[in-house]
């Protein structure tokens, strides 16, 4: 049977890492705002052994998905750091996007594309993706302007932009529907009828 709320919260406190784990993961599907102020306490617990960064992954997902946004600056602080583990960024990325209000997602969007971090940049945009968000153009061509046929970060672009507004988005879809990538084709063949695919992270 899964964890309830309070199973999951008391969990993120255990000896083992897996468990701590599972219960974040757990917390990240429930999605309730309640569990914000532990998986924060827990992510400042977790950041001090960087072994467990799977760990360190899904409390700063949940973390996100739950909407905590008192945890906003600490991530960014922790996004400045250095992770062997690049997928923390990944998580990262997502969360300061999800936790940023509505009139900053475009800032919160750009602070991380402008960080240096590929990884953190990837993570923004995917919850871009995952969240459906309107782009406007301006943030639109800050998006697409430095992505070669090569960067790593056309799919995620690809798969969020079928509702940005400007006449760049549908230039960059029809570049990627024509590329090399099988992924990023797909996900840009998708956005060019409007629609969005379904992702799920891990």
């Amino acid at each position: 049977m899964p964890l309830t709320l309070d199973e999951a919260v008391r969990q993120l406190g255990d000896r083992q890492s897996a468990r701590r784990r599972s219960a974040a993961r757990r917390l990240r599907q429930l999605a309730q705002p309640l569990a914000g102020p532990p998986l924060l306490d827990a992510l400042q617990r977790e950041v001090q052994d960087r072994r467990t960064w799977e760990t360190h992954y899904q409390i700063v997902m949940a973390l996100g998905m739950c909407d905590h946004r008192p945890a906003l600056g600490p991530l960014r602080e922790l996004a400045q750091d250095h992770f062997e583990a690049t997928m923390v960024y990944v998580a990262l990325g997502d969360a300061v996007v999800r936790l940023s209000t509505p009139e900053d997602t475009a800032g919160a969007l750009r602070w991380c594309l402008d960080s240096g971090t590929p990884m953190l940049a990837e993570g923004a945009l995917r919850a871009v993706a995952m969240q459906r968000l309107r782009l406007d153009s301006r943030t639109v061509d800050h998006i697409l302007r430095p992505l070669d046929p090569y960067d790593g970060l056309r799919f995620w672009a690809a798969a969020a932009a079928a509702d940005w507004s400007g006449p760049r988005a549908p230039e960059f879809l029809e570049t990627c529907a024509a590329g090399p990538r099988a992924d990023v084709a797909d996900a840009a063949a998708c956005s060019l009828k409007g629609k969005y695919q379904t992702y799920r992270p891990l």
